[in-house]
């Protein structure tokens, strides 16, 4: 199944909800570009899942216009960039009426790839074309030479009421429907971030009963998807041995974080590399664990942070979606059904005054009795999803 962020991605700027002041600038600066009041270069700034690179592409959808993108991994040093976007900004389109330079969370630069910058904010000066850049924080000291080139444009974060009618919307589209209360809980808990939200909603739009699921305070993942981002696409240094330590979540759940998504990143042998990493990864987190040799956990960040980074050769280029791990749902799909088993095993063993261990021992000649005669269930009190489970 496609990703309902990808699949209901906005085609038109009608189509984005909540951020109309950012669209007419945006307008303005395209439609106005070239004049002596624009500047050469935009920059959308603002927290993940707003839309910024969601607005750069409808911005291209709106005008006919080619969309050339570029990310952070591009800009490293003045020859990378002589050499992709300098004849992006000189050349037209060879098929559509005008053209827009995408540079994509500039803000990734680390502190060692500074040296493409200069070049970018020189290249900005002479492009014939509009260049809209996206940034989480245009306020990096780092990026300061860059904020006195550009205009600026700041997306808001995304109201819980707007991002409620947009699930609403995509549940229609979906033939889909999810309790109007735990809608709520999934836009306020998003605090303000429409694409974690929207993938919040495919997850449980599998589950029959989700009314007892539990979301995580969205920082959360705003802090593990960039960190992933700083894993798979920056530059191996000093730096990515650190990033891990400012996520708060626990290693475990780090692990299929990274586990999820590295196929999204790496191919050939910088896959089975990174993969056979995540494997030593988890046997010290075994050794941990079994052993209670607690200066392991060093070598856990090892793998997993500077060792999965320095496993490709060159970043894939372009913006790339993260997914949540579905280990995590299967974990807990895999607790709904042994919690299943338990009530039914318990309601058994009172009922014919046995142990519960022993019950859950002999659960599979238990279920046979009970799907025997459908009155045996009724006799138990089972409740509807006790017996679905024990007809699967």
């Amino acid at each position: 199944m496609s990703p309902w962020v990808e699949r209901h991605r906005p085609k038109s700027f009608e189509d984005i909800r909540g951020q109309d002041e950012a669209i007419e600038k945006i307008k303005r600066f395209i439609n106005e570009f070239n004049s002596e009041k624009t500047k050469k270069a935009l920059v959308l700034h603002g927290p993940p899942g707003t839309g910024k690179t969601t607005l750069a592409h409808v911005s291209a959808i709106e005008t006919n216009s080619e969309i050339f993108e570029l990310n952070a991994s591009d800009l490293r040093n003045k020859e990378r960039l002589e050499a992709v976007l300098k004849p992006a900004i000189e050349q037209k389109s060879l098929i559509f009426k005008n053209k827009i330079i995408l540079v994509d969370e500039v803000d990734g630069i680390s502190a060692v790839d500074r040296g493409g910058l200069p070049e970018l904010i020189s290249l900005i000066e002479t492009s014939s074309f509009p260049i809209i850049i996206t940034a989480n924080d245009i306020w990096d000291s780092k990026l300061s030479p860059l904020r006195k080139k550009v205009e600026l444009v700041h997306l808001k974060e995304v109201d819980y009421k707007t991002i409620k009618d947009v699930l609403i919307w995509i549940l229609r589209k979906e033939k889909h429907f999810v309790d109007n209360e735990v809608l709520t809980r999934i836009a306020i808990k998003a605090k303000g971030d429409l694409r974690a939200a929207i993938n919040d909603l495919q997850t449980i739009s599998k589950i029959s009963d989700p009314s007892n699921i539990t979301f995580d305070e969205r920082n959360k993942e705003v802090d593990i998807f960039n960190a992933m981002k700083f894993i798979f696409k920056g530059k191996t240094t000093d730096e990515t041995l650190k990033i891990l330590d400012s996520v708060k979540m626990p290693l475990d759940e780090i692990i299929l974080w990274i586990e999820e998504n590295i196929p999204a990143e790496y191919s050939g042998k910088e896959l089975a590399r990174a993969y056979d990493l995540l494997s030593k990864t988890d046997v010290f987190k075994g050794r941990i664990y079994k052993q209670q040799y607690w200066r392991f956990m060093i070598y856990e960040n090892i793998f997993l942070s500077y060792g999965i980074s320095a496993s490709k050769k060159q970043s894939k280029a372009g913006f790339t979606t993260y997914k949540r791990p579905t280990r995590i749902l299967k974990i807990w799909m895999n607790n709904q059904r042994t919690a299943k088993k338990k009530s039914i095993a318990e309601k058994y063993a009172n009922y014919s005054h046995i142990g519960q261990k022993r019950a859950m021992k002999e659960f599979p000649i238990i279920k046979q009795i009970i799907n025997s005669n459908p009155e045996i269930a009724k006799e138990l009190k089972l409740d509807e999803e006790e017996v679905i489970y024990l007809k699967n």
